[in-house]
């Protein structure tokens, strides 16, 4: 069945309409888009007062499927993701079984497909087992249908198999995503290292555990000519290097998460587990450093880190408690209400940063902007909409949120994945 989408006000990274439109999905694909059109049989949903965006993309989640499915499972995991406006995401290989082989590879592309709600892409690993010593089968994990690589979760700690995975990863032509922590550095780490854990007294994890693989990474793509992604950055310090680094025309990007430009480990006083992540919640100068370099284009995208754990895991103490929120339902409500609603983005800027950049970045041609002959992802938000994250309302398996009882603007109200409607308040 077509789809027409009326009165839309069109979001793209480049622009935002100034009058409302008309768009036209036909077999999952954009066909046409005008300020008024007809077609009888196609199925309409008004956008009147509504935002249009790309379906939005995310680049860093994690679905726990294989091993761990009473935490998330891939199918949970999509409705999640449908419901905060994503119609396409990658999710993490540190499953249990690792996604280090074609098998696992195409486990989670397979069942992905069999839900067929939105689109999943798994990202291999980069070492066997995320052990720093082994290489993957980097062409086998690409064919088997990864977008990228990454020991996340994990550092590639080792210097000499890191630029071994650059070299190879050259060679097949696939992305390389760095989890970028010193682990020798962090052992027994709770949170950011500094006043604040020093007054609660929990071992710290310092800053420069992440800007000093940043700078070996930005060191190594240079020396070889090759593409590096470093994923949730949250540091000053390492938002310098890669300023620097982007000025010299070395091939980084870079992403951040709505935790992170958000909260600082003020968020740990209470002892809330749920604002336990990895890297830690930083300082108030982080922050501020975060939302500069995403409204300059220091860092390129914006992601969830959807890290689920059940209830019983986060109801350990703060050194035994697992790192990671759920992110995807939250997601658009806080870059809203952080970086919208307070200038740090203007809503083009949020549509590159969570649609346009990340499509860019993993090679997806035909998603990431609202045109002719684009695939039918399409995200409508209503940006006046005001809401309270409550558990109840969280279709994600697990509800580790250090968000519930916040009070957010901008609300996901459908989404819409190769024109077929996944998700519709």
């Amino acid at each position: 069945m077509s789809l027409l989408i009326k009165n839309a006000i069109i979001v793209n990274a480049d622009r935002m309409a100034k009058q409302p439109q008309d768009i036209l999905i036909e077999k999952g694909v954009i066909a046409k888009i005008a300020p008024s059109i007809k077609a009888d049989k196609a199925k309409v949903i008004d956008a009147k007062d509504k935002l249009v965006l790309p379906g939005l993309i995310d680049i860093h989640v994690h679905f726990r499927e294989p091993g761990q499915e009473h935490k998330e499972t891939i199918e949970t995991g999509m409705a999640a993701a449908a419901k905060g406006g994503f119609t396409t995401v990658m999710c993490m290989p540190n499953t249990n079984p690792v996604i280090d082989n074609r098998s696992i590879a195409e486990l989670v592309v397979n069942e992905a497909k069999r839900i067929g709600t939105i689109n999943v892409f798994p990202i291999g690993a980069i070492t066997e087992g995320l052990k720093s010593e082994e290489l993957t089968d980097m062409f086998e994990l690409k064919d088997a249908g990864c977008a990228a690589l990454s020991d996340d979760g994990r550092c590639v700690s080792n210097s000499h198999i890191m630029r071994l995975a650059m070299e190879y990863a050259k060679m097949v032509g696939i992305l390389l995503i760095q989890h970028c922590e010193d682990h020798d550095l962090t052992v027994g780490s709770v949170m950011n290292e500094g006043i604040t854990s020093a007054l609660l007294g929990f071992k710290g994890h310092p800053g420069p555990a992440e800007s000093i693989i940043v700078a070996r990474d930005i060191e190594l793509a240079h020396y070889l000519d090759a593409r590096m992604h470093f994923a949730h950055m949250s540091l000053k310090r390492s938002i310098e290097l890669i300023r620097a680094a982007k000025a010299k025309g070395i091939k980084i990007t870079a992403e951040a998460t709505p935790h992170h430009f958000t909260l600082t480990e003020e968020a740990l006083k209470s002892f809330d587990t749920n604002a336990k992540v990895n890297p830690p919640l930083r300082t108030e100068e982080d922050v501020a450093a975060v939302k500069e370099a995403l409204n300059d284009g220091t860092i390129d995208c914006i992601v969830t880190d959807h890290a689920p754990h059940a209830r019983e895991d986060k109801e350990h103490d703060l050194d035994h408690a697992p790192c990671g929120i759920t992110g995807l339902e939250t997601s658009v409500g806080l870059a809203v209400t952080e970086l919208v609603d307070t200038k740090v983005l203007s809503w083009p800027q949020l549509a590159e940063k969570m649609a346009s950049a990340p499509a860019r970045i993993m090679g997806l041609t035909k998603k990431g902007a609202l045109a002719e002959d684009y695939d039918g992802d399409v995200t409508i938000i209503d940006p006046k909409a005001e809401w309270v994250v409550r558990e109840e309302d969280f279709v994600s398996k697990s509800v580790n949120s250090p968000f519930v009882g916040r009070k957010l603007k901008g609300r996901v109200e459908a989404t819409i994945c190769a024109g077929k409607v996944v998700f519709s308040r």
